[in-house]
């Protein structure tokens, strides 16, 4: 006898349409994840509807009260039903979803705070009365009049009420309230010509606040980081302008020297809006990569503006993805544009290097108390020497003619070396310190670099060819960049389904796993759609080359060769740092000597 199969049920399950409520509260868990989320669609409405001016309040990390106030265009009263409705929107019309030229076109954001929350919807059109509306957990109001200057008030009180088992995820107060002032200062830097003030109305402070911005682009934007990132970051930043191929780059991108121990100052705005994208993310990686070690982060505020039918922000409900038509055109020109602009610093390095001496320097905190002031106690006696050396100090000094010129060039001329190593020069303004070593290590290797370009990369060729196993996609991939391979010394030729076959490699890299250096660019590819791989390899081997070629630790120096290099540090890009990412040299001007000693 059969037995029935216990996987097979007589029960169907029914098909039913979700009421409007239900759906609003689904889609409110892509856009509203939590309250920083809901405070960066209502500003960045503001923003779309022309606002000069953004008041943001909140309370208890906005779990309790988020109110956006702005002075832009305003909202009919005949409209304002129609606003809090889900997928409608001022911003397109629906007929081409590649062409978004503003912040917000989803129609989605109202609708879903509408769904979760109290809120209130209040706004006046120049030249008409104010009207409002609420909305609870998704039930409607009727409109009714408001008194309000020109613009747009929403107000959510008690967000997720209506779906209070997302309150149970949401951080503590403080942090949400961090995060709410991150969006903030995000979308200000995107905006300098539009003035934010966010307050918390729990505490009565004001938590962030900047003032519209005047001037071109670039002063404007200075003026904007500087408020938000710190003076610190723009007087040690390099301007970024790149364009190519209908792209242009645009921003700041800090020293190799002013870097970060983490990726917390990299901020990346495509079209003005704010993205986390990996690919552009890697790319500015990949501008740093020759001069900062793995562990250290540049500090960055860059934007791409393109053709919008070239970028897809369609990608996420919450607009922090985007998708690129071209993405090795966009990832070149982050790269390339980044490095030039701090190949123009050439050998100047942050102030904060000197900052930091100048502190190492500092004596204890406290009063000042000099020798001569000291009451002596008891009988005075002579003091007996405390300093001893087992042996002579290491340091020399160069004779200076009397009739000697002053100082040429931003490093000075040098005076002395110390320790076999370290560089005494006297520059116009004060004191130079130079590592002689390590600067001498990063001439070396830009040297090389130079010659690499004119010359091209040697290739050697196998006596075997290697012949490496791939996936049939992988391979395609590889194969589509053999020109670019190419370049660099590293020939690859199809081999079967699924292969390929390396013919030569770079001679530079003398003998190595070619294997593991093709599965590298492959996953290169799959997450960048680019071959620097082969080229970190390359500089990386460079890099190595020029440490074994410059001046070692304990070489005595001649005037004439310390000073030698001090010209030619004054003439090679990227000399203010070495190729790890430290600095070279240490400037400090005479008033921070003075200061030292009490004499200022």
């Amino acid at each position: 006898m059969a037995r029935p199969d216990p996987n097979i049920s007589d029960f169907r399950p029914v098909i039913r349409q979700l009421d409007e409520t239900a759906i609003n509260r689904i889609a409110a868990g892509e856009v509203v994840e939590r309250p920083a989320s809901a405070v960066k669609e209502l500003v960045e409405n503001a923003v779309d509807a022309g606002a000069t001016r953004i008041d943001i309040d909140i309370a208890e990390g906005g779990k309790t009260l988020i109110r956006v106030a702005d002075n832009g265009c305003g909202i009919a009263d005949q409209d304002l039903t129609l606003a809090l409705s889900r997928h409608a929107t001022s911003k397109i019309d629906g007929s081409d979803l590649l062409n978004i030229q503003s912040f917000g076109f989803r129609g989605e954001a109202l609708a879903s705070l509408a769904a979760v929350g109290r809120l209130t919807l209040s706004s006046r059109v120049a030249g008409a009365d104010g009207a409002e509306i609420t909305v609870e957990g998704g039930r409607f109001g009727p409109v009714g009049p408001a008194a309000l200057q020109p613009g747009t008030r929403v107000s959510v009180a008690n967000l997720f009420y209506a779906t209070p088992a997302r309150l149970k995820f949401l951080r503590s107060d403080r942090a949400e309230t961090q995060a709410i002032s991150d969006v903030v200062k995000r979308l200000a830097m995107a905006e300098p010509s539009v003035a934010f003030t966010l307050r918390d109305t729990g505490t009565g402070r004001t938590l962030f606040q900047v003032h519209a911005e005047q001037g071109d682009l670039f002063t404007a934007l200075r003026g904007r980081l500087g408020q938000i990132m710190g003076r610190d970051f723009v007087d040690n930043a390099v301007a970024v302008d790149a364009d190519r191929d209908g792209l242009r780059l645009t921003g700041f991108a800090g020293l190799p020297t002013y870097s970060r121990g983490a990726a917390v100052a990299q901020y990346v705005f495509v079209n003005g809006r704010p993205v986390k994208d990996k690919l552009l993310l890697g790319a500015l990686r990949g501008a740093y990569a020759d001069f900062l070690s793995r562990d250290r982060h540049p500090a960055v505020a860059v934007f791409i503006d393109c053709d919008p039918e070239r970028v897809d922000v369609n990608v996420h409900p919450a607009k922090a993805e985007v998708r690129f038509r071209e993405p090795g055109l966009v990832r070149g020109l982050v790269v390339s544009g980044v490095r030039h602009a701090l190949a123009g610093a050439g050998h100047r390095a942050s102030t904060t290097v000197s900052d930091a001496a100048l502190g190492a320097f500092q004596a204890p905190t406290g009063p000042r108390v000099y020798q001569m002031d000291r009451t002596p106690q008891g009988p005075m006696r002579m003091a007996e020497p405390q300093a001893r050396f087992d042996h002579a100090p290491s340091a020399r000094m160069e004779p200076v003619a009397e009739d000697a010129a002053p100082p040429q060039g931003p490093l000075g001329a040098a005076r002395a070396q110390l320790h076999e190593n370290y560089i005494l020069a006297q520059s116009e303004n004060g004191l130079v310190i130079v590592d002689a070593h390590a600067a001498h290590e990063r001439l070396v290797y830009e040297k090389l670099k130079a010659q690499m370009a004119v010359n091209g990369v040697a290739s050697q060729a196998l006596l075997v060819p290697e012949i490496v196993n791939l996936s049939d996609s992988d391979a395609a991939a590889l194969l589509s960049q053999s020109d670019a391979l190419a370049q660099f010394g590293l020939t690859i030729e199809p081999f079967g389904e699924g292969a390929v076959a390396v013919q030569t490699t770079p001679a530079i890299l003398g003998h190595f796993d070619v294997q593991a250096m093709i599965l590298d660019i492959v996953d290169e590819l799959s997450d960048s759609g680019t071959t620097a791989n082969v080229q970190g390899k390359i500089d990386a081997i460079l890099s190595r080359v020029a440490c074994h070629g410059s001046v070692r630790t304990g070489r005595r120096m001649t005037a004439d060769e310390m000073n030698a290099l001090l010209r030619d540090m004054e003439a090679t890009p990227h000399s203010g740092q070495c190729n790890h990412g430290r600095p070279t040299y240490v400037s400090l001007a005479m008033a921070d000597i003075e200061k030292l000693f009490g004499r200022s």
